[in-house]
């Protein structure tokens, strides 16, 4: 890692921090209430809503209400994405005339879209119409993110009140983040997209002449379609040319921006943010980096300012950027260093082989080995899953760093509200075990943290190791499974453990060398994503009706403070501590084993 790298990773967490900060006061006025723009614009608009749906915005609920209430809305949610899945072909606003989504494929798509992890094994521009990624797709990426903020609001909440029966209105939570936070938000980034290049209509696919003629060989069939062989049994190929090329059109610019926003990751098109439409500079390339962690690394500011100690939310907000720049330090150096066996190799050799300068195979040429890096370790540090590279082609350590963020919990800024309340209830355990060490009941920010929290922090964190390692091990013992596998032996293995860990921890991205739009995956990761998200959700908000019932206690001699250096250290060390005890044996049977067999010269 030069000098070069270390300035553009040190610029975006600069820029990062002075965007959030603000951002997180704006966040806590207007989940309070307090804010001008809730007083004076959104209070019609509210009052006009909840009266549509019949909510009473006075009336707070326990956190079992909450729960139940975060439960049915996501299952509606699930439904009518599938719908659209299913019935989009007699839908309108559909110019490509594509068929409806297999049953097993609308399934997983569904249950992706709707626990913010935006998977996706279909090529979108080949599979759903523009209304299917606008009134589906789209508004999905806004109400799955405004779920894991509301999360996260009702547990601190949990921690700021006291002698509470309730945590908050889910109701007025979901659309005050979704009307104040998540459209202003959207629409000025969205703007930022379209004046780079980003497109944005509703025009059919344009067929356009390409530069050169391309001669390519193909099967030549019957009047069936099936394929024609010799006598020998082999294909029966002809030549063919193509002087056309297909430009996928639709409203890409403002689905991008809340996909970035909203952690979700799905792209408009297949290749994602590398796709010149979807992202078409550098500079955008920057907004979207910026864009997918400004919430998360805001949430910890309202944390602060919510339960009145600001310096706790710093103490998290720093722990998380520690760890972040540790990480794109851990990617950018393994990207660089490349493969050593090319190093025997000439210049034009090792640019052949995508080497030059460092592992640039499956790279953005647009963006290069830095911003690349950058991108891998935001998009799974955060709950996003968008990528600007084939994370496919990074060196054995370039995907551990990704898929350890991943296993982790996504909670280095993570996702939009889960991201926060997994480092919480990280926190929690950080004190419990320091409360261990000094024979204390273990307090965190002026409450006591006993058995009833602890044995919901361990189902929040035992539930997707559970998930990413049964789900894995099925994978790999079912000829169903193993069939999908393109790379024998330890990427093939790092290639089903990502799916899995990415499924369960609602990431989205993947090792792409895995084939897993089959029944056999999207039943099994759909599995994995529902209860990766509200199995940990529950759990969450379980602490958070506990926390708000207790009263607050006195800060003593004895009590361990958790707003400094010492807390930080402790906090970032239970988290790798966890993770190394949890996954260290799966990934030593993969990208441990890889990079190995790599340096010894095979």
């Amino acid at each position: 890692m030069n000098a070069n790298d270390l300035l553009q990773t040190a610029l975006f967490i600069v820029m990062l921090i002075a965007l959030a900060v603000p951002l997180g006061r704006y966040m806590t006025a207007v989940l309070d209430g307090s804010s001008m723009v809730v007083r004076r614009i959104g209070r019609p608009i509210e009052r006009l809503l909840f009266k549509l749906a019949g909510v009473e915005a006075e009336a707070e609920m326990s956190w079992k209400h909450y729960a139940l209430a975060v439960l049915l809305f996501n299952a509606l949610g699930a439904l009518a994405l599938y719908a659209f899945l299913r019935l989009q072909s007699w839908l309108p606003a559909y110019p490509q005339g594509f068929g409806p989504v297999t049953p097993d494929a609308a399934f997983n798509t569904a249950v992706s879209f709707v626990t913010n992890t935006n998977w996706q094994n279909y090529t979108p521009e080949a599979t759903v119409s523009y209304l299917t990624q606008m009134a589906a797709l789209a508004v999905q990426n806004f109400l799955s993110a405004a779920t894991g903020i509301a999360v996260v609001v009702a547990l601190i909440r949990g921690f700021a009140r006291h002698t509470a029966q309730t945590i908050g209105n889910f109701w007025v939570d979901l659309t005050r983040i979704t009307l104040f936070v998540l459209a202003p938000l959207a629409i000025v980034v969205s703007l930022v997209f379209v004046s780079q290049g980003a497109i944005q209509n509703f025009k059919p696919y344009e067929d356009v002449s390409t530069l050169q003629v391309t001669t390519y060989q193909a099967p030549k069939t019957d009047a069936q379609g099936n394929p024609l062989k010799d006598a020998k049994g082999n294909p029966i190929v002809q030549d063919q040319q193509a002087d056309k090329q297909t430009l996928a059109m639709g409203p890409a610019a403002s689905q991008e921006a809340i996909k970035m926003l909203g952690t979700n990751g799905g792209g408009f098109f297949n290749a994602n943010s590398a796709h010149p439409y979807e992202n078409p500079t550098p500079l955008s390339n920057f907004v979207q980096l910026i864009a997918m962690l400004v919430i998360p690394a805001a949430l910890p500011i309202v944390f602060g300012r919510m339960i009145g100690d600001r310096r706790q939310g710093v103490a998290v907000l720093a722990a998380m950027t520690i760890a972040f720049a540790i990480a794109c330090w851990g990617e950018i150096s393994a990207e660089q260093a490349g493969n050593p066996l090319f190093s025997t190799l000439s210049v034009d050799q090792r640019a052949s082989d995508g080497q030059a300068g460092g592992n640039a195979e499956g790279k953005e040429v647009r963006f290069g080995i830095a911003q690349s890096g950058m991108f891998t370790v935001a998009t799974t540090a955060a709950s996003c899953g968008a990528v600007d590279n084939t994370h496919d082609s990074l060196t054995p350590m370039g995907g551990f760093v990704p898929l350890l963020l991943i296993q982790l919990g996504e909670v280095v800024y993570g996702g939009v509200g889960s991201g926060l309340y997994g480092m919480l209830v990280f926190a929690l355990l950080a004190v419990f075990v320091a409360g261990l060490m000094i024979g204390r009941t273990p307090e965190y920010v002026g409450k006591k943290i006993e058995s009833y929290e602890m044995k919901m922090v361990s189902i929040a964190i035992l539930l997707t190791p559970l998930l990413v390692l049964v789900g894995t091990s099925i994978g790999l013992l079912s000829p169903l499974g193993t069939g999908g596998i393109a790379n024998p032996g330890p990427h093939g293995f790092s290639e089903v453990l990502y799916a899995f860990s990415s499924a369960a921890n609602n990431n989205g991205s993947a090792f792409a060398g895995l084939t897993v739009n089959t029944p056999f995956y999207n039943v099994l990761l759909g599995i994995a994503m529902w209860f990766g998200r509200f199995g940990t959700i529950v759990p969450v908000l379980a602490i958070a009706g506990s926390l708000a019932n207790k009263k607050r206690i006195a800060v003593t001699s004895g009590t361990l403070p958790t707003h400094g250096p010492l807390f930080v250290v402790l906090l970032l060390g239970t988290l790798v501590l966890v993770g190394a005890l949890t996954y260290v044996p799966a990934l030593a049977l993969g990208p441990i084993v890889e990079h190995l067999v790599m340096i010894s010269g095979h």
